[in-house]
């Protein structure tokens, strides 16, 4: 009994010691990088729950591509640029100083969300990110119109 009731201890004690060193390790300064695993498991979970939460409610997109392209491009001049920059690419001081920095709206990463994913984003915005909602300052047909917009960005040349 004595000898069970040491090894309970002793694991607890294990458990206890590995919970204060990593929790030691959290950082919550935005001037370092957050390593691999941190980035990886963070990016994981954005997108399974973006993809989750944009599956209902999201309204049908303006039938005219074109014209809807061409209203995009003015909303992102407004809306965008202060953080992505004109081309989406190379962000401002503001989107590069904010953590975690403005995405490059040309990256793979964010050209292969589907085009309601990123209605739900640009509505939604992202929680403890630089992206705001703008599902109360714009109606959904602008929102739309900007997800278009976004699709027609190109990465710089090398």
């Amino acid at each position: 009994m004595k000898r069970r009731a040491l090894v309970i201890l002793t694991v607890l004690v294990l458990i206890a010691g590995a919970g204060i060193a990593g929790f030691t390790q959290i950082r919550l300064d935005a001037i370092q990088q957050p390593g691999y695993l941190e980035t990886a498991f963070a990016t994981q979970a954005k997108h399974l729950l973006i993809r989750w939460k944009s599956r209902k409610g999201i309204p049908p997109a303006p039938g005219n591509l074109q014209a809807s392209i061409e209203e995009g491009d003015k909303i992102y001049a407004t809306d965008c640029t202060m953080c992505h920059g004109s081309d989406g690419h190379t962000p401002t001081d503001n989107g590069r100083w904010m953590y975690p920095r403005a995405s490059d709206l040309t990256s793979p990463e964010v050209q292969d969300y589907s085009d309601r994913e990123l209605f739900w984003i640009v509505k939604n915005g992202i929680r403890l990110s630089g992206m705001p909602a703008f599902g109360k300052v714009e109606s959904d047909e602008h929102i739309w119109n900007l997800v278009h917009y976004v699709r027609t960005l190109r990465p710089s040349g090398p």
